[in-house]
């Protein structure tokens, strides 16, 4: 290695130090910041209360409810989906017309403002089909807006599946379908659950196309189908945060701290999943 390839690769590696620094240390005053604004207002009415424009009674139960029901249905839509679309591209697709399809529009897809996804599922799922301002509705667009991360997890994970396992396979006479959903399907699960895990964070965290699709702030009551009317905990962060008044300040740095908890949980209980299920497939 020369000299000039020696300080190239010192200096990149002082770059990057210096960079995850900065961005640690901005990440930590950011969290300092919320957690000292709102731990005065982290209080259990903030989880059992509905939103209400006293901020010492207001609290985000409906929000709660409303963003695990739109998440938790966008995922069980989005992960079978998802793997099925990239076992197909990448066992069955080929060079074929239908998988470049499928490919330019998993391409398009990723590229769309969320928004956008917002604006179709109102314009379509709650007017054309009927489903209204709901739950279902939400779920779908969430769903479309991470099928593409799952897709392409999927896809990379069936491409480093060894090709003998392929051939072993069928040398022992088994089926297309058979390779697929015995020799492939076991080894790519764990790479599809993690891709859910960041699928996951990002529907936790969207608004844009739950404004859109909901446009509700103040709900006062559970959802308790997919057709209910709901709101979601960044909308009514959103909605605190937008108030002049200090008090409504600090609650929306405890809904902060509310709603990285949650998604903290939940990415613990997919971790934890995941190797379970990775060990499964191990042993």
């Amino acid at each position: 290695m020369t000299k000039l390839a020696i300080i190239q690769e010192f200096s990149f590696q002082t770059y990057l130090l210096i960079s995850i620094s900065l961005l640690i240390m901005i990440l930590t005053i950011l969290l300092t910041n919320i957690v000292l604004n709102g731990e005065n207002m982290l209080t259990p009415n903030l989880i059992t209360n509905y939103p209400s424009s006293n901020p010492n009674e207001a609290g985000m139960r409906s929000a709660i409810l409303g963003s695990l029901y739109t998440v938790g249905s966008a995922i069980l839509i989005a992960l079978p989906l998802g793997i099925a679309t990239g076992l197909y591209l990448n066992e069955y697709g080929g060079k074929s017309k239908i998988a470049s399809i499928i490919n330019m529009s998993l391409v398009n897809l990723a590229g769309v403002p969320s928004i956008i996804f917002g604006l179709v599922a109102l314009s379509f799922l709650t007017n054309v089909i009927g489903y209204g301002r709901s739950i279902l509705s939400g779920s779908i667009a969430l769903a479309f807006l991470i099928l593409p991360l799952i897709t392409v997890a999927t896809i990379e994970a069936a491409r480093l599946v060894p090709s003998y396992h392929r051939l072993a396979a069928y040398a022992l006479g088994a089926k297309k379908y058979q390779v697929v959903f015995r020799i492939v399907f076991p080894k790519i699960l764990p790479s599809a659950l993690t891709s859910s895990i960041l699928a996951l964070s990002r529907a936790m965290g969207e608004a844009a196309p739950i404004l859109i699709i909901s446009g509700l702030i103040f709900i006062r009551k559970d959802p308790v189908s997919l057709l209910d009317r709901f709101t979601v905990m960044p909308l009514q962060i959103f909605n605190w945060i937008s108030r002049p008044q200090q008090a409504f300040i600090e609650l929306s740095a405890a809904g902060i701290i509310v709603l990285l908890i949650i998604l903290i949980s939940l990415n613990i209980t997919a971790i934890y999943i995941r190797n379970r299920v990775q060990r499964a497939v191990i042993e």
